[in-house]
């Protein structure tokens, strides 16, 4: 009973206080000058009675206490006639006054300026960094990239603006890149400094200082209007940037539709990707050469080989088959002509000029050194390529979405005339006559769609998956919780949204289910399916039950080092402009068997040689008994063509030839 007297007597008291102090100044004033001299006066007496010296008199021993209680409230305590003593007050209270609004006012001040810097309003007075517009699923693999770049640099920095709270953005980055805000690398540091503000506003945009950087990346954020944003601040940054620009713009749209648009925003000297023609045609080229993605994980990280360039020095005039021995430590792979323009793969006879600078895959760009290959090449161990006739196939996609389209349209360029696609997907009238359309207009692949759940194991067991020569899967939404794609909406008649939604991460959990059921499939089966699998985030890719050396295409990641990639080296736009288009050259893994002996040990200059003599570009091999072994799964890039190796039967070469 005490006990709850005691608490509604304390909930009482702080009642009446929370009363007093929002009642505003005035009165908290005198009920703090009242506290304070009910407590002051008091000890002041009991201070002046103890005291052995203190007056003998009660008006002597009333004027100490005055004195004491003067000096303790910083009043002076100045004794003589009323008026002085008024005056003394006086101005005591004054010049408490002043000073207490001075303070006041210096605290305001720097709260206010505590409170902008932490709100992310500060300007970024950098010179020479790297700018980052928006967030999204994308951020943590850009500026992961960007600090590995960065790694041999003395001082380098990356501004992140966004609309999200500085802290929070600062918080999210540090865990993700498990440190505080900065990714160390010996002595060196990368500086990750985060502003908020809407990167469609020019005004927030100078808080990051585009101007005086050296690269803007425009990252699309999610959300069914995301590439209309990333049309919106190309806009706005082309506004904030004086011309001619020297800063590298970089940015990336989902929809194939919208690409032009943020071209023309962009500007000249803009670099945008179309990220649905980049998948599609990567989904296709791992689906005909298993273990392709690896090759491209490699090459565009910069953890092992990228593409760099050279100078042509004492090249100039000779061809570039010469070239593709030049390098022992390098693989050269194209040119890069003084007009911007890249040619993958040229003739062996083309002749290089004066101005012109080798592209080639080197570890680092100091690495590129001229060192002439030619005497390790051990030309009794080349072989003439065995023919190798072309059958049709059986092929299947499982799911269907926006990027659908460009897959099959992709795969008719590759297959063989009676190749069939069947495709399974969840089943309504318009997505039917989608695939329809996209059948129709093709003229080697045979389509066939299938109404049907992936989801569902008894959908795949009547499929008889094993029996098929390669399988693709796509990240499909559910119908009962998401629209119809586009591709649907513009079958059906009406006209596709300008900005069509992009297959979230939440296309990953059925995914996922698919890889489950289709793993026990192989695993009854007693063999490995030739799966190709997209994904949205890389974090779902480490949870995808099947093997670790399995081909997996994660859409936001790989965009996002060819991002990263084009903001260190402007030219590499051009590189991969060649690279995924249509025609022109492209890598493959072939048989070993047809290049050198399988029955000794050969350098790989050699292979280089041989491949050379097909008008190729060996980059690489993998072996077959590594191929289930971390990290590199037996994917061997750029390997010295001094070293050694012995081939089996069933290992690969990796080439660059035309498609």
């Amino acid at each position: 009973m005490a006990q709850q007297h005691t608490t509604s007597l304390r909930l009482r008291m702080r009642y009446r206080f929370d009363n007093l102090v929002a009642g505003g100044t005035t009165p908290l004033i005198g009920w703090l000058a009242l506290a304070c001299l009910a407590v002051v006066v008091p000890a002041s007496a009991v201070l002046v009675w103890a005291d052995r010296a203190a007056p003998p008199t009660l008006s002597g021993r009333l004027t100490a206490v005055w004195v004491s209680v003067g000096q303790t409230l910083k009043l002076g305590g100045a004794i003589g006639s009323p008026l002085y003593v008024l005056a003394s007050v006086t101005l005591a209270v004054v010049a408490l006054l002043f000073v207490s609004t001075l303070v006041s006012l210096i605290t305001t001040g720097i709260n206010g300026r505590i409170l902008s810097l932490r709100r992310g309003h500060s300007t970024v007075l950098e010179a020479g960094h790297t700018v980052v517009l928006g967030w999204s699923d994308q951020i943590l693999p850009v500026v992961s990239e960007l600090v590995a770049a960065g790694a041999n640099q003395r001082r380098s920095a990356i501004a992140v603006l966004a609309p999200r709270d500085k802290v929070d953005m600062e918080d999210e980055v540090a865990a993700g890149l498990g440190g505080p805000g900065r990714r160390t690398g010996g002595t060196r540091a990368t500086r990750i400094i985060c502003r908020s503000g809407p990167t469609t506003d020019p005004a927030a945009l100078a808080r990051v200082s585009p101007q005086t950087s050296k690269a803007v990346l425009v990252l699309p954020p999610d959300g069914d209007s995301g590439d209309a944003h990333v049309v919106k601040t190309l806009l706005a940054l082309d506004a904030a940037l004086p011309r001619p620009r020297g800063t590298v713009v970089v940015a990336a749209v989902r929809d194939s539709r919208n690409h032009l648009t943020a071209q023309l925003a962009a500007g000249p000297g803009g670099h945008v990707l179309c990220a649905d023609e980049i998948i599609a045609r990567l989904l296709v080229q791992t689906a005909r050469q298993p273990g392709l993605s690896l090759v491209y994980q490699d090459l565009l990280d910069f953890d092992g080989d990228e593409f760099y360039t050279a100078a042509a020095r004492g090249l100039a005039g000779r061809t570039f088959g010469e070239a593709l021995l030049a390098f022992t430590t390098s693989s050269v792979v194209g040119l890069l002509h003084a007009d911007g323009r890249v040619v993958l793969n040229p003739d062996p006879g083309t002749e290089i000029g004066a101005c012109d600078r080798i592209v080639l895959v080197s570890e680092d760009d100091d690495t590129a050194v001229p060192e002439p290959a030619g005497p390790w090449v051990d030309e009794d161990a080349i072989v003439t390529a065995r023919p190798r006739s072309r059958f049709a196939e059986r092929l299947l996609l499982l799911g269907w979405n926006r990027r659908a389209p460009l897959v099959v349209e992709q795969l008719d360029e590759f297959v063989s005339p009676g190749t069939t696609l069947d495709v399974v997907a969840l089943g309504d009238g318009a997505t039917a006559r989608a695939a329809a359309e996209v059948a129709a207009a093709r003229g080697r692949l045979e389509v066939a769609f299938h109404s049907g759940d992936i989801t569902d194991p008894d959908v795949l067991a009547k499929l008889d998956v094993p029996s098929y020569d390669s399988v693709i899967v796509v990240g499909e939404t559910d119908r009962e919780a998401a629209p119809a794609p586009a591709t649907a909406a513009a079958a059906s008649g009406t006209a596709p949204p300008a900005f069509a939604p992009e297959p979230g991460s939440a296309t990953d959990d059925r995914t996922l289910v698919t890889l489950l059921h289709l793993r026990a499939i192989g695993e009854a089966a007693g063999c490995e399916l030739p799966l190709t699998t997209e994904m949205s985030d890389d974090g779902n890719r480490l949870l995808a039950p099947a093997r670790a050396s399995a081909d997996f295409i994660v859409s936001g990641r790989l965009i996002s080092l060819l991002m990263t990639q084009i903001s260190e080296s402007g030219y590499l736009a051009h590189v991969f402009e060649e690279l995924f288009r249509a025609e022109g050259s492209e890598f493959y893994l072939r048989p070993v068997a047809d290049y050198v002996r399988t029955d000794r040990e050969v350098a790989f200059a050699t292979v280089v040689e041989s491949a050379r003599h097909r008008r190729e570009c060996a980059v690489g091999y993998r072996l077959r008994a590594q191929a289930a072994t971390a990290p590199s799964y037996g994917v061997r890039l750029n390997p010295d063509k001094r070293q050694r190796v012995r081939f089996g039967e069933h290992d690969w070469v990796i080439v660059l030839a035309e498609s």
